[in-house]
């Protein structure tokens, strides 16, 4: 029987060198390398599914390729990138009784921690959009009857989504609905584009009228 352990409120041990203080730029990332394996690893599970028969005809091969990427990709980003992207880390141990406890932890706002705003879109994003492509590839094995594939993308369900379950319980608390989390994301993230993507078409080209506000040149009038 496993224990939810709700949203702690203290401050949780992270070491000062995971925090993005606030003098790294927004638009900048501060943590190259772990972004980059972020996506990475569920990336290259994904072009491995797809190509993996271009370059051998086993299946066992292409099989344990992938289960590797995956493994790789669900502890980078449950021990790193979940750590110093977003201060987020979700983690279960089991105590004496034998009972499994499920620790859903956040930085303390006392910590003045600001999150590079560009890091933590390309966390949620990555995160939430992996599932759903493995959810289309179980469902495009269902219905082709490759029935052997099922495992593995069955696999690749459990993986990415206990990742997202966990981060989302960090995130939201203990008690959010996951579907509904995900769904307002998605919706904040669409509407927040389309905001940009007006404000930016609608911004006047002020080169241009500096440009036609410049006199024209005059020729100086001839002296007797």
């Amino acid at each position: 029987m496993a224990a939810s352990a709700p949203l702690l409120e203290e401050s949780v041990p992270f070491d000062e060198d995971d925090i993005n203080y606030g003098d790294r730029l927004a638009n900048r990332v501060a943590h190259p390398y772990v972004t980059f394996f972020h996506i990475a690893f569920r990336s290259a599970a994904v072009l491995t599914y797809l190509f993996c028969g271009w370059f051998s005809d086993s299946f066992i091969t292409s099989f344990v390729f992938v289960v590797l990427l995956l493994s790789a990709d669900f502890w980078t980003v449950k021990n790193i990138t979940g750590r110093l992207l977003v201060g987020l880390r979700w983690w279960n141990y089991v105590d004496d009784n034998g009972v499994s406890h499920w620790i859903f932890e956040s930085k303390n706002e006392s910590q003045s921690i600001e999150i590079n705003s560009l890091e933590k879109r390309v966390f949620w994003v990555a995160l939430m959009a992996s599932p759903v492509v493995w959810a289309f590839f179980f469902i495009v094995a269902l219905f082709g009857l490759k029935f052997k594939w099922l495992l593995l993308v069955l696999i690749a369900l459990v993986l990415n989504g206990a990742n997202l379950y966990g981060y989302i319980k960090c995130n939201f608390g203990s008690n959010a609905n996951i579907s509904t989390t995900t769904t307002d994301f998605v919706k904040s993230q669409v509407l927040k584009n389309a905001v940009n993507f007006m404000a930016s078409s609608n911004k006047p080209d002020t080169g241009a009228s500096v440009k036609n506000k410049q006199p024209a040149n005059t020729k100086p009038l001839n002296t007797v």
